[in-house]
């Protein structure tokens, strides 16, 4: 049974071992760190919201001085989008305010500007979460990760299929373009599903069409253009750059239904990625995704204070910003070497059964 953040639930119901401490011990350690402080929460969204609104505003102004010192502060504008985005991930954990409502409208709000239905991301998302690294159980929610014997045993049209899906410049270029732009306007199996996320995702659709409508009213088609689609590119590349790593790195963690459980996922299927203060700030302590996934009810600004007081926690499935640029070579998961490989390297699987 998914609880209402997509996993804490679960994990309450199973005991599994980790070094000295089970997961219900963490979990008990975690429970003080759940509680969202009530004016924090709102002086983020507003910081946020306000200093993207005004980057928005300076990439404008200096549309008519020189297009690349607009490109630049896309750039920033950007990173703030990817940080709203950050809060409304949060709110789909009901974790940023303490009333579920208030969660699901703010959250609501925010993907107005993400271009992303929050209904049917929130329910996307949970399911990733109660499932994340499940073999038999792949395809909501994730990036499509085949096996070696998987890949091995496509056709070759498919093959080809699947290296252009995972090759960089489709995975963090044009993927996520389509993802957000045309893909999140009308989510597949929305009327299987049920009416209410199909509302969702058309009342996003028409309050997208106000919103943009009213900026091509006061500014013109051709600067909104201009202004604002470099920025909602930049951000959806960066959003799935920091998903892409957070699963898909070398040591992550893969298992069939039956060995498969949640406390292992989250703390061997999730990375550390340990980033620069600065881009830490920008992404919402994101990059602290084990804990993330073994509690998600934790708002991300307490997510630093669980490295401080339980530092073990730092040096899980660690991963620099450095070293993660070596994670887009990244293809195919290897069952018998237990780690994600290259094409290259499952060749060598291959050529040595």
């Amino acid at each position: 049974m998914i609880g209402a953040d997509g996993t804490d639930d679960i994990l309450q119901q199973t005991e599994y071992q980790a070094g000295p401490t089970t997961s219900v011990e963490w979990l008990r350690r975690l429970t003080p760190y759940r509680q969202p402080n009530q004016i924090r929460s709102l002086a983020e969204l507003i910081l946020t919201g306000a200093v993207f609104a005004a980057l928005w505003v300076g990439a404008w102004l200096a549309y008519s001085v020189s297009y690349w010192l607009t490109l630049a502060i896309s750039l920033l504008a950007a990173s703030l989008l990817v940080r709203l985005f950050m809060i409304q991930h949060d709110c789909g954990h009901g974790a940023f305010f303490r009333r579920r409502y208030v969660n699901d409208w703010v959250g609501r709000v925010i993907g107005v500007l993400t271009l992303t239905p929050y209904a049917d991301w929130r329910q996307a998302h949970s399911t990733h979460h109660a499932t994340s690294s499940n073999l038999d159980k792949r395809g909501v929610g994730d990036i499509d990760t085949l096996t070696v014997r998987e890949y091995q045993d496509l056709s070759r049209i498919k093959r080809i299929a699947y290296r252009l899906y995972r090759s960089p410049l489709v995975m963090f270029g044009i993927g996520p373009a389509f993802q957000f732009l045309l893909r999140n306007r009308f989510p597949q199996g929305l009327r299987r599903e049920g009416w209410g996320r199909w509302t969702s995702a058309m009342g996003t659709n028409c309050a997208i069409l106000l919103v943009a409508g009213t900026m091509i009213l006061a500014i013109g088609v051709g600067p909104f253009l201009l202004v604002h689609l470099p920025i909602l590119l930049l951000a959806s590349s960066i959003g799935v750059w920091l998903f892409y790593v957070q699963h898909q790195f070398e040591d992550t963690y893969w298992s069939r239904d039956q060995a498969w459980n949640l406390h292992d996922s989250a703390f061997q299927g999730s990375s550390h990625y340990d980033l620069p203060w600065p881009l830490r700030l920008l992404t919402a302590n994101i990059g602290i995704h084990h804990v993330h996934h073994l509690s998600s009810r934790i708002p991300f600004y307490r997510l630093p204070q669980v490295l401080r007081d339980y530092p073990e926690l730092a040096e899980v499935r660690r991963l620099t910003l450095r070293q993660s640029f070596a994670c887009a070579r990244l293809r195919l998961w290897d069952e018998s070497r237990r780690e994600l490989v290259t094409f290259a390297k499952a060749r060598e699987t291959l050529s040595s059964e």
